[in-house]
Formats: structure tokens, sequence, C-alpha cells
């Protein structure tokens, strides 16, 4: 093989069928830090935030450098580091992935190479569908059994829309207007205050807007609501967690869906009568399938409560004040769907 190693591993020269080459071996100095990753990860309270506090507390560099959550993410998804077993390739084999070998060659010690086949979806690091997995002639590092929960945790996980940035409040995306639908964008005043604002009516002023909300007095009363929500769960018996695919799938559409209302949201500003009513329709044939999509999602989800899942939610939600801005992000990300809000009335969608 050619290229750098993944970290963890390094290349040594050998020949194989005659051929000279280079072969993945585990490098004695980073295996242990990288398996390290993954065996905290694969606890169910643990986020990316965790591991790299924990590795900068330590002063623990990964390639010279501080930890970054990126990183983490990529690493735990590559099953190069994997000591492939059957109940590996049986989790490929139900994701949908093209599995190369047979089942026999998956004795629980060599790695896998996952490739991008041409049919592969968009979202590759959640839906498996169509990737073509191989054996790797280097052996893993990470038990099948830990490396499979780190994936599983991972595709549980909701990743936030593309192209935000939140930086005013972990609520971005999931808030809006309660008299339009459009989203509420935090703004601070010159005297520091955040409040929210309805982007339809900074736009064009057609919307009458939220009233007077303050950012942080609205997360915390979000956040009151997520406690009081999570409560309804903590006294069930609750089922071990395992992916489901159907439940992927819906959320995958819902954000889709989400998506395609949002721009046509923003194509009315201006627009003639013909597009708006046009838009119009099709905003409403699209928010009918959310609502769907939303309760389907949220029936699925209540009858799948892990204990992993509940002990994870409950660990930050009662250490609220010391978790950062991404793990409240994540929390909120599994939890909640959307707000809408206006100064005299909230509701809530919920996932669970």
């Amino acid at each position: 093989m050619s290229g750098a190693a993944p970290y963890g591993f390094k290349l040594e020269p050998t020949t194989i069928q005659g051929i000279r080459t280079k072969m993945m071996i585990p490098d004695p100095d980073t295996a242990n830090i990288a398996r390290l990753m993954f065996e905290m990860y694969a606890q169910p309270s643990t986020s990316f935030g965790d591991i790299a506090r924990y590795f900068a507390q330590e002063g623990i560099l990964v390639y010279e450098k501080e930890l970054s959550r990126g990183f983490i993410s990529q690493m735990l998804r590559n099953p190069i580091y994997a000591q492939a077993d059957l109940e590996l390739y049986e989790f490929f084999k139900g994701q949908g992935a093209v599995v190369v070998n047979e089942a026999a060659d998956f004795a629980g010690t060599n790695g896998c190479y996952l490739y991008q086949g041409r049919d592969v979806q968009e979202r590759k690091n959640k839906d498996l569908k169509n990737q073509i997995l191989v054996l790797a002639p280097s052996e893993g590092i990470v038990p099948a059994d830990t490396w499979l929960r780190c994936r599983k945790k991972l595709m549980a996980n909701i990743t936030f829309q593309g192209g935000r940035k939140p930086k005013n409040t972990w609520l971005a995306g999931k808030m809006k207007c309660g008299h339009c639908g459009r989203a509420l964008k935090s703004l601070g005043n010159r005297a520091g205050t955040h409040y929210l604002y309805c982007t339809k009516r900074a736009d064009n002023m057609s919307c009458e807007g939220c009233g007077t909300l303050r950012t942080a007095e609205f997360e915390q009363f979000v956040y009151e609501a997520m406690v009081h929500k999570l409560s309804e769960f903590q006294t069930l018996t609750a089922k071990a967690e395992t992916v489901n695919p159907r439940l992927t799938a819906l959320n995958v559409e819902l954000a889709q869906v989400e998506d395609e209302i949002e721009k046509l949201l923003n194509t009315l500003t201006g627009a003639s009568a013909v597009l708006m009513s046009y838009a119009n329709g099709k905003i409403e044939e699209l928010d009918a399938r959310r609502q769907g999509l939303i309760k389907e999602i949220a029936a699925l989800n209540a009858e799948s409560v892990s204990p992993q899942k509940i002990e994870y939610l409950s660990s930050h939600l009662g250490n609220w004040d010391n978790i950062d801005f991404d793990d409240r992000r994540q929390v909120a990300d599994i939890i909640l769907s959307q707000v809408h809000a206006t100064a005299d009335r909230v509701s809530f969608e919920w996932k669970i």
C-alpha cells in the first residue's frame, strides 16, 4: 500500500507474492492512544468534547497538535481499526453495504477498508448502503464489539444541518417563529443583551414577529422543558440500544424535507404572486410530510429509548452549566426537533 498510515499504525516494508510493498502494523507509540479514544467513546455518556478535554488536560498530542472533534469523528468511523468478526460482518450487511469477503473470513483479527460506491448516499457517514467493505491485510487494534458500540452511537447522533455556523445560541436551527414558521435568529444589542428575531420580519416586515424573547431566558425555558421531557422516560424499562435502519432513514428524510422547506421559505421574499402561490402549496405539502415523519420518529424512539441514551442525556442535563456549547447542541439535537415560539406561546416538536 502507499500513502500515510492512519493514526495508531505505521508502515513496514514487506514482500507479497514477490512484490515489494508496505504493510500497516500497530505503532507502539500511538496504538494505545487510538485504542483509548474508542474505549472512551464507547461509554454511553462520553462525547467528542469529553475526549478532547481529557487529552488536553493530560497533555496528549496527536500529530503534535491538540485533538480536534473532527479528527475524533473520522477516526471512530474508520473500520481499519476494528478486529472484524462475524458480528461486524452482519452489521455492515444489515446496513446495506456490499461486503466483498465471505462471512467465514471475518475471524476477529483483521481490519477493513470501506470504500464509497458510485450509488452511495450523500450522507455517507450515517448511511452505509452501497458502500463497499473489504478485509484489509493488516490486523485491527480495537475489539469488534467496542468498535461497533462507537459506530452505532455515531449513527444514532443527529448531524447538524450543513451551512449553519451557530455562535449565539445552542438552539440555532431549531427555533421557529410561532406566527410564520421562519427561523428565529439570536442577535445582540449595544448593551450586550441577545434577543430572538423573526428572519421574515427582518427581511421585509411581512410578519408581525415573535415579540420580545430574550435568548438567555428562552434557552433556560427550553432546558427545563427538556429535563421534564426526559423524566417521562427515566421510569421506563428501556430496551438495549440497537441501530434501527428505519429510524436512520426517517431522520435522513426529515433533514432533507426541512432543508427543502427552508429553501422555499427563502424564495418568498419579493416573489411574484404565481411563484408565491406555488411555493406556499409546496410548503404545505412538505410540512404535512414533515409532521408525519416527526410522529413516526418519535414513536420509534419512544419504543427504543435505551438505558445508555437515558444515562447520556441525564448526565449532560444534570451537568448543564459545565458542559460546552457543542455538547449542549448535541443533547438538544437528540431530544428536540423544533420549537415554535412567540412571547405568548411556545410549542415543542420532540424526537423522543
